[in-house]
């Protein structure tokens, strides 16, 4: 009969420890990165204007919805791997490398080419951590995977607003 300490040894042992660090030092920056795009696309949602203001308006609350949803798939990676995650918002504000958004309100056009820049920096550490985990971990490698699809189809979105 198998006891808990026996179990919790087993799924320990089932966990290279030297994977999980390296995992954790690619999909870190990558949480961090989308909670960032997260504020600050919450930031646009609230003070876009201009004549598409709904559509943008709405269409900003999903990339939120989706960076919240991304994020958490690649923190829930690090964990599952035995590690902790840092998502504090002093952490966020100290590593994350999505450009500033501006302050206050801003015509719609303005706006989401912000917001595009910010997940094309997002997308540059997911895109890191994809070539890094190719060797390292093919599971965690498929979750950034996972994650550039959708970003790169929250920037069609954005960008089929503003594209002349």
């Amino acid at each position: 009969m198998s006891t808990v300490k026996d179990a919790k040894k087993t799924d320990l042992q089932t966990i290279d420890p030297d994977v999980s660090a390296g995992v954790a030092q690619f999909l870190a920056p990558v949480v961090v990165n989308l909670q960032a795009l997260a504020t600050d696309g919450k930031q646009a949602h609230w003070h876009v204007r201009g004549a598409n203001f709904q559509a943008v308006h709405e269409l900003l609350d999903d990339v939120v919805d989706h960076a919240h949803e991304y994020a958490d798939l690649a923190a829930e990676r690090v964990v599952a791997l035995g590690l902790p995650i840092d998502a504090r918002v002093q952490t966020i504000g100290a590593q994350a490398v999505t450009p500033k958004l501006s302050e206050g309100f801003q015509q719609a056009d303005a706006l989401i080419a912000q917001v595009i820049a910010q997940v094309d920096a997002v997308l540059g550490v997911v895109r890191t951590a994809v070539d890094e985990l190719a060797e390292l971990d093919p599971v965690s490698q498929d979750v950034v995977i996972e994650i550039a699809r959708g970003l790169d189809k929250d920037r069609w979105f954005l960008f089929s607003h503003i594209a002349k």
